[in-house]
């Protein structure tokens, strides 16, 4: 029986697709061998010591202590694109949002409860104040074009704005399903200098950090309306605050909220729904619930943030799982141990991410317990699983 821990409340679609008869799911438990979460912070959480995998029902990773993770040979899953359409719907009521004052509108008309009979004369009194621009033909630059970012890009299109945008790591995926008529920048900076709108789809790095800036918004248009619904670390908002106060910034809209900028003018704060829709928590869960089972189950990885992406066909029902260090002769020192033992290998893969590796590999005959022994003997092994794919 697998053990399953919910760190947050996970959609029940999702979790029916644990088969009962050899899943337990709990939100308190010794040893699971995963954890499935939303927003739970990790960080100082003791990792239990059989556990195999965490399952993050979401793209973003922040709140899971990756490094940690891979040292134990933990692999650490997201769910990227399953949140994506509704994010590109929120983004796109940004646009609206940014455009035109109906916040501040609907805020004015609350103030007239009470006013009985007086309520429409005041409304058309004060509605001059609560104007707006449109976004037809307007230009909107999409600083990174991932799923969403893609989905947001054409969605204005259709909108008829003009849409230009950067990415230099976009994946071919994306560039076949953006929209022809999307323009691409030459730079960041052509991007930002070009653009009426500006919205943001880059992940968070030590690189993405306070991008948007003094310097980048020296760049811009006077009266750009920023739109943030990727991370709240993306701007900086010391130097936002400035190119508000200076009029550069005609309004600032974002998904994530802090003190500095509920005290900001011109800055429409909506607390982090992108992804706060029934649909999207139940791609999501049933995303990594997918991912999980297929690991536990099989020693396939996909949309792994920490290790690679790895799949083979079964050759047999004997089949062993390798997590370790990315570090030289590895394949030649586990083929050497199992030779030893007169283990013919039937199929293998390896495959590497950055620091760390997996191995998949068939077996003509299941090993004892005391091969696994043997090769947590070899120096960068983490985690070692034999499965027998008939149960």
């Amino acid at each position: 029986m697998h053990k399953i821990m919910k760190l947050n409340p996970i959609s029940a679609q999702g979790l029916s697709m644990f088969p009962l008869d050899k899943y337990e799911i709990g939100t308190e438990m010794t040893n699971p061998d995963a954890i499935l979460l939303r927003s739970f912070k990790m960080h100082d959480m003791e990792l239990p010591k059989n556990l195999l995998a965490v399952g993050r029902a979401g793209a973003g990773v922040n709140n899971i202590p990756i490094e940690k993770c891979s040292e134990r040979g933990i692999v650490v899953f997201n769910t990227p694109g399953a949140n994506a359409n509704a994010v590109k719907e929120l983004a796109i009521a940004g646009l609206f949002l940014a455009s035109r004052d109906i916040s501040e509108g609907i805020a004015f008309t609350k103030t007239l409860k009470g006013k009985g009979d007086e309520v429409p004369a005041l409304v058309e009194k004060n509605k001059g104040k609560f104007g707006g621009q449109e976004i037809i033909g307007k230009t909107l630059g999409v600083v990174g074009l991932g799923k969403i970012g893609v989905m947001v890009a054409n969605a204005a299109v259709d909108l008829g704005m003009n849409v230009i945008g950067f990415d230099p790591f976009i994946s071919v995926e994306s560039a076949w399903g953006l929209s022809r008529q999307v323009q691409r920048a030459i730079g960041l900076d052509s991007l930002l200098g070009g653009s009426d709108y500006v919205t943001l789809h880059a992940p968070l790095t030590d690189a993405t950090k306070g991008m948007i800036n003094t310097e980048k918004i020296g760049k811009m248009k006077k009266g750009i309306r920023i739109l943030n619904f990727s991370r709240g670390g993306l701007v900086n908002n010391e130097d936002l605050a400035k190119a508000i106060t200076n009029g550069v910034v005609a309004r600032y809209l974002t998904d994530f909220p802090d003190e500095e900028l509920l005290n900001m003018e011109n800055v429409i704060a909506i607390p982090h729904l992108g992804a706060s829709t029934e649909e999207a928590e139940e791609n999501c869960a049933t995303m990594v619930v997918k991912q999980i089972r297929d690991f536990i189950e099989t020693g396939r990885i996909k949309n792994s943030v920490n290790f690679p992406d790895c799949k083979i066909e079964q050759t047999s029902p004997f089949r062993l799982v390798v997590m370790n260090k990315n570090i030289p002769n590895m394949v030649g020192q586990i083929s050497t141990i199992l030779a030893k033992e007169n283990i013919n290998i039937l199929e293998m893969l390896n495959k590497s991410k950055g620091d760390y590796a997996c191995n998949i590999i068939d077996l003509a005959t299941m090993p004892s317990e005391d091969i696994v022994s043997k090769l947590y003997g070899i120096e960068g092994i983490l985690k070692v699983r034999l499965l027998d794919l008939v149960k």
